[in-house]
């Protein structure tokens, strides 16, 4: 009696099959049932095993995504000491946004990046500017050379997570895709923690901050290095028109077994799809307005929700209730990896529509008590102390939807010809808003009062809750081939 082929003879029956071929074989996928049973594909789940490992490859650009966001935060004061700008504002805050500047600009090129090389060579990519800039902003000895560094740091910092995002979703199976995105989140608060537990030394030792950027050096050369043995991402090769290369890679992301089933969805998403490079212009009318809308908008409210004002403001807020700064850092890192932990775990069994409404919600919610406590009914301890809880509340509530959901959902609901470009978009409304929320939230605050601020920030978190109801659909457990013919009009 014959038996399934050896895994390598039936991966070479797969190579001499053309992507046509894979279209027309989709279509007799219905008459499975007359096929040989050693012919039909396994109808169980492929092991999650198998792709974790290029999953946590991937997360590490997040990890150094959010240590950079915080390398300065502790050692600032040291860094303007030793480099000769003490008590010149202007010089401390360019070197915070300087990354943000850099980031913009490498977020606004990740799609096309992304596209030309590789998500592979992507990563790699955006892990060099990463070392050189850590490197030289350690050694430097003025603000030129560490607003250089820190220039060359954000441009990696901000083609990483979109490449990530991308990346994540093309090669995790579809039972687990939301629990892997949520990784990414939690990659990000792990950073943020180790930067902060990090600088603690460096108003006690002379020269930590130097320390604090090497360190930076590590993962992203460990990232560089490990990505040359990942595995690329079929949706990419076979874009290219490299349907073999696709193939070897299904068989080390989801198992033989699954090759075929995989190439054959491929095939299904591609038919009538063109494979001339895609315009910017295409992004903003036409087939591909409605999801690239979706995506900036849920970006921008994101980020007009107020997040970053709360963690710009938060050690105001703990220092009036006697809290230490570190004691206050803590606390916001542990609410903030906590909700991440929660989102991972509730992604593929509620959903990612259920996890922004709920976490929007809730985002108002703590938004409301901070209005409260800002308000004439309450003084004293009781108003700073329900102003706390308030916060770690929003904290908590973001991270348990609003922070991962977008970076996962927005991948899964681009179509594979735009989705890194789409990507890019994307992002770079999200660094642009950042940017102004961080510049203009403490003169809004001197002028308007906290009340009126949090209030419109609530407001924001309402508008939120409205548009995801109408605009956004539930991608828990579909493939990405089923959610873009859902979503994407035929001509």
């Amino acid at each position: 009696m014959l038996g399934r082929p050896p895994l390598r003879e039936a991966s070479s029956m797969y190579k001499r099959m053309s992507s046509r071929d894979y279209s027309n074989s989709s279509d007799a996928e219905d008459n499975s049932d007359y096929m040989p049973d050693d012919m039909v594909q396994e109808t169980s789940n492929p092991n999650w095993k198998l792709s974790l490992p290029h999953v946590l490859v991937a997360t590490i650009s997040s990890f150094l995504f959010g240590y950079h966001l915080g390398v300065v935060n502790e050692p600032l004061e040291s860094i303007a000491i030793d480099l000769g700008f003490s008590g010149n504002t202007l010089y401390e805050g360019l070197v915070v946004s300087t990354c943000l500047g850099g980031a913009f600009v490498g977020s606004l090129f990740s799609g096309w990046v992304a596209d030309s090389v590789g998500r592979r060579r992507a990563f790699q990519l955006s892990a060099l500017p990463m070392i050189i800039g850590a490197s030289l902003s350690a050694t430097t000895k003025n603000l030129e050379g560490m607003l250089l560094g820190r220039l060359l740091v954000g441009t990696g910092m901000g083609l990483g997570p979109p490449v990530a995002a991308l990346y994540v979703t093309e090669v995790s199976p579809s039972f687990v895709r939301g629990t892997y995105g949520s990784f990414i989140q939690i990659a990000t608060c792990l950073g943020l923690m180790g930067a902060l537990l990090i600088g603690i030394p460096s108003k006690e030792t002379v020269g930590w901050w130097r320390i604090c950027f090497w360190v930076s050096a590590i993962p992203a050369t460990i990232l560089a290095i490990a990505m040359e043995f990942c595995a690329e991402s079929p949706y990419w090769l076979y874009k290219r028109g490299r349907s073999v290369e696709a193939e070897a890679d299904f068989e080390k992301l989801l198992g033989g077994s699954h090759v075929k089933s995989a190439m054959a969805e491929l095939s299904k998403a591609d038919r009538g799809d063109d494979m001339e490079a895609v315009k910017l212009s295409e992004l903003f009318y036409g087939r591909h307005f409605r999801v690239v809308f979706i995506g900036s908008t849920l970006f921008a409210l994101q980020q007009l929700s107020g997040i970053n004002a709360v963690f710009y403001f938060s050690s105001t807020v703990f220092k009036s209730a006697g809290v230490p700064s570190n004691l206050a850092n803590i606390c916001v890192g542990v609410a903030n990896l906590s909700g991440s932990v929660v989102a991972m775990i509730l992604m593929d069994k509620l959903g990612r529509k259920i996890l922004l409404l709920g976490s929007f919600m809730g985002m108002a919610v703590s938004m409301g008590l901070q209005v409260f406590a800002a308000s004439l009914f309450l003084s004293g301890s009781k108003a700073v102390f329900l102003s706390v809880g308030g916060m770690l509340l929003f904290v908590l509530a973001f991270a348990m939807g609003a922070g991962p959901v977008p970076g996962l959902l927005l991948p899964e609901i681009f179509p594979g010809r735009i989705r890194a470009k789409a990507m890019s978009v994307c992002m770079s409304v999200h660094w642009v808003i950042n940017f102004f929320v961080g510049l203009l939230f403490l003169r809004l605050l001197e002028q308007l009062g906290p009340k009126f601020l949090y209030t419109v920030f609530a407001t924001f978190c309402l508008i939120a809750v409205a548009f995801v109801k109408k605009n956004v659909m539930e991608t828990k457990g579909k493939s990405l081939q089923e959610i873009e013919i859902a979503l994407l009009p035929q001509e």
